[in-house]
């Protein structure tokens, strides 16, 4: 076997092709968009770059042939107990062999540059997309979302990889009445009319996208490896969304008018997207915006919830919530909901989400090795400062 660097544009088809073999029996696999793919590795499109090195392989048969691939990766913004860079946008065959030889060449290339550990699959960049391995739930996955044959979690596993931390996807029928405590601790709250909420509205996206900063900041940064937003990211990222958004399913939450809580949900764009078979040039355009404006989506998928601290635990939660219900639901539009993962170390925000009566949809690992296979393994910390056990599992 052998490691082919991807550097030629046939390599980059290639890259692709690996995973449409592997997939190309499986119905429930949506295929990716080739240019949401490429994106990662261009270095003029990811910021990661700036502060990292990235490079990805095809792994050849003695005979010449395409049997897997795998990309390798470090970043300074990557921030854990030492030093760890990562693996993803993994693909193989049912091949121990295979995979571990696809490892054992990433765990040299990374300890070669300093690194100590490395997780996977993750993606080389933002943890919204590309990260993690599925484990349950094997049906289609969500934009931008991994998606892998049950197989491949023993692919890991035998080579030493450990659950780094565990990333929870909940579901509901959206038509379905929330807890009646929910009603209750939103009455509370709306009795005071100090409170209000509002969906967005695109002409006047430049507030929002403040109010989101604001809010995730205070909400977000600095827990599970989140950091700071500046508003013209969010001015940047709200202008790529916008084509896309539903304002009805767009929350957020004030008192005295100022921005307290957000409750952000797009379209389930796989459900677009299925139809392109991985391109989006000028006819996939004119295809995506056919099927936007006429096809159906009954899936709506939440990508960020979040209130400030000063005002959680006060029931700000219950009360955007189901105002957001009230509006969305006798739109008779969406028949299912499913928030993008929450990791098993918050559990604050696990509890918000079984609190909502939501079954769990999927679950996907970030898994972790790391090079002293003598050294002490420890999972990912918990928000709120609860320990989690260490283990030293060779």
């Amino acid at each position: 076997m052998v490691m082919h660097e991807v550097v030629s544009a046939q390599d980059k088809a290639d890259f692709i092709e690996v995973a449409n073999a592997i997939y190309k029996n499986d119905p429930q696999w949506i295929r990716p968009l080739d240019k949401d793919i490429e994106e990662v590795f261009d270095v003029n499109k990811n910021k990661f770059f700036k502060t990292g090195e990235c490079k990805r392989w095809i792994l050849k048969d003695n005979s010449g042939k395409h049997i897997g691939r795998i990309a390798a990766f470090h970043t300074s913004k990557y921030k854990n107990e030492q030093p760890t860079g990562g693996v993803g946008f993994f693909e193989c065959n049912n091949d121990k062999a295979a995979a571990h030889f696809m490892f054992d060449y990433c765990k040299q290339w990374l300890q070669d540059r300093g690194m100590q550990a490395m997780d996977g699959p993750i993606n080389f960049g933002e943890r919204e997309r590309w990260w993690g391995l599925l484990i349950e739930g094997f049906y289609s996955p969500l934009y931008c979302m991994n998606y892998n044959p049950p197989y491949y979690r023993e692919l890991f596993e035998s080579y030493g990889f450990q659950v780094y931390f565990n990333q929870l996807c909940f579901g509901l029928t959206a038509s379905n009445r929330l807890q009646e405590k929910f009603y209750q601790r939103h009455d509370a709250i709306a009795a005071d009319k100090n409170f209000s909420a509002r969906t967005i509205e695109k002409k006047n996206l430049s507030k929002y996208a403040k109010d989101f900063t604001y809010v995730y900041n205070k909400a977000w940064a600095g827990h599970g490896g989140g950091k700071s937003l500046d508003e013209r990211q969010v001015q940047k990222m709200f202008a790529t969304m916008k084509p896309v958004m539903d304002e009805k399913i767009i929350w957020f939450a004030y008192h005295k008018e100022e921005p307290v809580a957000m409750w952000i949900n797009l379209p389930d764009l796989n459900q677009y997207f299925k139809h392109l078979n991985g391109k989006f040039g000028i006819l996939q355009k004119i295809q995506f915006l056919y099927h936007q404006r006429f096809g159906k989506c009954n899936r709506f998928v939440g990508l960020v919830f979040g209130v400030i601290p000063e005002f959680q635990g006060k029931g700000v939660d219950a009360y955007i919530i189901v105002e957001g219900a009230e509006k969305i639901i006798p739109l008779g539009k969406y028949d299912n909901y499913e928030m993008q993962w929450i990791g098993d170390f918050n559990p604050k925000m696990v509890n918000i989400a079984e609190a909502l009566g939501t079954h769990r949809s999927r679950t996907l690992a970030t898994y972790r090795f790391l090079f002293d296979r003598n050294a002490e393994f420890q999972r990912h910390p918990m928000i709120g400062g609860k320990k989690t056990e260490a283990t030293n599992e060779n």
